[in-house]
């Protein structure tokens, strides 16, 4: 067990741009980190290969990749191959009001709920999640409202909060620009050639270019005026 409780923390880690910034800030901050993937039925395994990479760039204390298979549930673009995942050309079918076919219904809440039982059972007290309501998806599970909400649940629905010892979950790309996110991670030195953000993306880790992860990455690195390190297929 963890003994450094007030120096350690929990960080998801998807593979992806955003994922890999907060693991670099929790790094900054001083904390141990204990890394978190999910190996969750999605499209491909190449952002579970970048996450590898990451946490080997990077270095973290351990790297757990968890098996959940969501795929069995579907519901999702990300999930069933029988779904189309959004692109460029076809928004006039998916008005920016609307969510995506790549929401996997309850993510982010079944995801905390992991990291939340790893970190108590190794007496830590920080959580770091990458979600963001500025340049993304629309998906409900990346608000405030919903962080705020997963913070009470995590008092009441584990020892440490019964015990009144604070669950910290952590946010800290929630209300940055893209573009910030690079130009904050680029000042950490994170190599984003690493990372995989794209959602079909091929065995390569080369990205589609047009969904809209590639396309919220690609405006990010441009308004940042940081070359693009991205392949693209």
């Amino acid at each position: 067990m963890n003994t450094h409780f007030r120096s350690s923390a929990v960080v998801l880690l998807s593979g992806g741009l955003d994922s890999a910034t907060v693991l670099a800030i929790a790094k900054q901050q001083g904390y141990l980190c204990y890394a978190l993937s999910f190996d969750y039925g999605q499209r491909h395994a190449v952002e579970l290969a970048a996450a590898k990479r990451i946490v080997k760039f990077m270095g973290v204390k351990k790297h757990l990749i968890f098996s959940l298979p969501l795929d069995a549930i579907g519901g999702s673009a990300l999930t069933d191959p029988a779904l189309v995942v959004p692109t460029t050309l076809q928004d006039e079918n998916n008005p920016e009001d609307s969510i995506p076919a790549t929401y996997v219904p309850a993510r982010n809440l079944i995801f905390l709920s992991i990291a939340l039982a790893w970190a108590e059972s190794l007496n830590i007290d920080t959580i770091f999640i990458g979600v963001n309501v500025i340049d993304y998806s629309g998906y409900p599970d990346c608000r405030l409202g919903f962080i705020n909400a997963f913070r009470e649940i995590a008092k009441l629905a584990t020892r440490s909060g019964i015990q009144q010892k604070k669950i910290s979950i952590k946010t800290p790309l929630i209300s940055m620009r893209k573009s910030e996110i690079i130009e904050c991670g680029t000042k950490l030195g994170i190599d984003y050639s690493l990372t995989v953000s794209c959602y079909q993306a091929n065995d390569e880790g080369k990205a589609c270019g047009v969904c809209d992860a590639c396309r919220f990455r690609q405006q990010g690195f441009k308004e940042a005026g940081i070359a693009d390190p991205t392949c693209y297929y």
